[in-house]
């Protein structure tokens, strides 16, 4: 049986130099930069970047990531772009703010068009048929996906499968998940989507990594590691051993398995370069417990109220700017200031609040938290 091989390799900071050995050195594991690109093709490259905060927050996939990448495709391809739709507003003010555009400007890489998108037909897909993807990624020939190793509310960990929802266009967003209102849902819907797009590399920056209340109010961690994989399950699987969670409870592993996008399975995966147990951390801030997955639909509604985890208003860190209320996806709109007195945090009505947390999500003053119940501890 033929494995999926993730390439493993220790970096300790983002020193340019050392980065870039590192990433040339992982894609080297791999067979090299010449199995993923040929001179005229058009390369984009996909960080993640879901808002526009500096580096040293780790909501972004690093600069120096993004640059040493770029720089390595450059030596391969004449055609080198780069770009990302965060979760809100205009995707070059987001670039720009995380530090990103600055880092790639003296190797000259345009900036792809992720604002505007078309809609493409699925019609092979085991789950969902259509998709809105930025101009960008259709007008590539090969996407390299650049994730960044992170805690996430809804899919526990956002990692490869995962970050490929930036290839969708902002506002699209949100009617996805509006679509896709389950954790079960939305993340069969991902799947589709990555076995859509086929990106042709992924590379994850886990040099410095979020924990606890990510995927943007999270704290720093240093795990000193770079992962590189054609196999995104098996590179999120990898990931998962690295904070020893189950790969189970990724959510988008057990479809990306089933559908063929990938393996999480311990025997399918092979691991090169560096082992897994030099920079595995254990005491990683992930719940590791089995979150219910239960459907706002018909009677259930009251009973998954109940029992089901919520995203709760810290007061104290509420600066009532309304993004949170901004990205809610749902009409009427579960977040809002319903009572009208914008002088107080907005508040929820958690029967219409279909657990996507865009709002904890897209938060800036880390003012949005999850709650969790006795039943999903």
């Amino acid at each position: 049986m033929n494995k999926s091989r993730v390439a493993l390799v220790r970096c300790s900071s983002y020193d340019e130099h050392e980065l870039f050995a590192a990433i040339k050195a992982g894609v080297d594991l791999l067979g090299g930069v010449e199995r993923f690109a040929a001179p005229d093709e058009k390369i984009l490259l996909k960080p993640n970047v879901l808002a526009g905060d500096p580096p040293e927050k780790c909501v972004c996939t690093h600069p120096q990531v993004v640059k040493a990448v770029g720089r390595l495709f450059q030596s391969r391809s004449r055609n080198v772009s780069y770009g990302d739709s965060p979760g809100s507003g205009n995707a070059a003010a987001h670039l720009e703010s995380c530090g990103i555009t600055a880092a790639v400007r003296e190797l000259g890489l345009p900036l792809g068009d992720f604002d505007h998108g078309r809609t493409v037909e699925f019609p092979g897909s085991p789950f969902t048929r259509s998709f809105p993807i930025a101009n960008a990624v259709l007008d590539s020939d090969a996407l390299v996906s650049l994730s960044k190793l992170k805690t996430h509310s809804l899919t526990r960990m956002t990692g490869a499968v995962k970050n490929l929802y930036g290839c969708v266009t902002g506002p699209a967003k949100r009617h996805l998940h509006f679509q896709h209102p389950s954790t079960f849902e939305f993340s069969q819907m991902l799947v589709c989507l990555a076995l859509l797009l086929k990106p042709r590399l992924h590379i994850m920056d886990g040099v410095m990594a979020m924990e606890g209340n990510g995927p943007r109010g999270g704290e720093p961690r240093h795990m000193g590691v770079l992962l590189f994989s054609t196999d995104p399950v098996a590179m999120d699987a990898v990931m998962s051993d690295l904070v020893e969670l189950n790969p189970l409870y990724v959510s988008t592993n057990r479809p990306g398995l089933r559908w063929g996008l990938g393996t999480y399975e311990k025997e399918g995966i092979e691991v090169v370069g560096d082992p897994v147990a030099s920079a595995r951390n254990g005491d990683f801030d992930v719940r590791r417990g089995r979150a219910l997955d239960v459907s706002l639909s018909g009677m259930m509604t009251v009973v998954s109220n109940l029992i089901a985890q919520r995203p709760v208003i810290m007061k104290d860190k509420c600066v009532r700017c309304g993004l949170c209320v901004e990205a809610c996806p749902v009409t009427p709109k579960a977040l809002d200031w319903h009572d009208g007195n914008r002088r107080r945090p907005p508040s929820y009505k958690y029967l219409r609040c279909i657990r996507c947390y865009c709002c904890q999500e897209i938060c800036p003053h880390q003012a949005i938290t999850v709650k969790q119940t006795a039943l999903n501890l």
